[in-house]
């Protein structure tokens, strides 16, 4: 963190004075700007109650680019050391960045324990589809045929989607947001803040460099009319130019149809609030390539018991019931022997 005084809702204030060490024209450098807007924006939010932690990759030296407190970790950890400092502190505001070859290869176990146990942990997945900072071999979400360099002959293994993995785990908030849209990207991590719990956002995310243009079929200005599909609370699934589009419901299934052909009464009405995740499953589903129309906003927001809370619950009912704890009792019960 930088000692300079500064004015909390300018984007300096929130910037390191680390020099940003990003190939040019990468992604990650509308999500950061993103992030830095956000903090403006949050009329509590401090330096010092403010924590990221990542893994290793690209994305990982994001904690270096913020004025606030952070950690360059491990391969994949990220989750597993922020858990244990939110558990410590749960007055923290703590993040989690990696990427999708960090936290969906060596980290996946990890990741969908955080998820499943509800740590206020917000997750951000920058998901590129492609190692970068080892220059370019093929990651889990990659597609099947992609050829890199340990791939010559192209991928055979079915790629992982990130948000079906969190609804399958059970996660509390997943949302889906991408890296040329600022404004997107900042409501989607202010919905994650404010979210009490493990919140996961996925970040489509360019690589310029070993993957350029990946979700160009999607999220370019030109395409996104037709490919982008907007999650609204409450309202219908539609989408297209003229609105001509929409998602349905199908045998548990969800799939695109033609607004004239079914009717708006028919339509798939979002609900982020629904506690059975079945739909939120469906809805990343539909999102299984780089060419089809594919959702985003926010999946899903319930409310669930916060790990931090119940593991603090128990001392209070162990420490109310026993009194206060005893570590060298406890290290020299149960099963103990002497040596000579």
């Amino acid at each position: 963190m930088t000692d300079v005084m500064l004015d909390p809702t300018k984007r300096g204030y929130w910037t390191s004075d680390q020099e940003v060490r990003w190939c040019p024209g990468c992604g990650d450098y509308g999500i950061l700007a993103a992030m830095q807007f956000l903090y403006t924006e949050l009329p509590d939010a401090k330096k010092e109650n403010t924590v990221f932690i990542s893994g290793i990759g690209c994305a990982a030296r994001f904690p270096y680019y913020m004025s606030t407190y952070g950690m360059h970790s491990i391969h994949g950890r990220a989750p597993a050391i922020a858990t244990g400092l939110a558990v410590a502190r749960p007055d923290l505001d703590v993040w989690v960045v990696g990427g999708d070859g960090d936290m969906l290869s060596i980290g996946g176990n990890h990741l969908i324990h955080a998820l499943r146990r509800n740590v206020n942990l917000k997750i951000l997945l920058f998901n590129n589809q492609i190692y970068g900072l080892t220059k370019g071999q093929y990651s889990p979400t990659s597609e099947v045929g992609k050829v890199t360099k340990s791939t010559p002959m192209g991928s055979i293994d079915i790629p992982f989607n990130p948000l079906s993995l969190a609804a399958g785990a059970g996660a509390s908030f997943i949302a889906r947001t991408h890296d040329l849209d600022r404004k997107h990207m900042i409501e989607a991590f202010r919905r994650a803040h404010e979210h009490k719990g493990a919140a996961l956002v996925e970040i489509y995310q360019n690589c310029n460099v070993f993957n350029d243009g990946a979700f160009d079929a999607i999220n370019k200005r030109d395409a996104r009319a037709e490919m982008m599909i907007d999650l609204v609370h409450g309202e219908p699934i539609i989408f297209g130019a003229e609105n001509q589009r929409g998602v349905v419901m199908d045998g548990g299934a969800a799939r695109i149809v033609e607004v004239a052909d079914v009717g708006t009464d028919a339509l798939l009405v979002h609900d982020e609030k629904e506690t059975n995740p079945t739909v939120t499953f469906a809805l990343a589903q539909l999102a299984n390539d780089r060419v089809s129309p594919t959702p985003f906003g926010i999946f899903r927001s319930v409310e669930a018991q916060e790990y931090a809370e119940a593991v603090s619950a128990q001392l209070a009912a162990a420490n109310e019931q026993n009194g206060p704890g005893d570590l060298a009792s406890l290290l020299t019960s149960g099963a103990t022997w002497e040596v000579e």
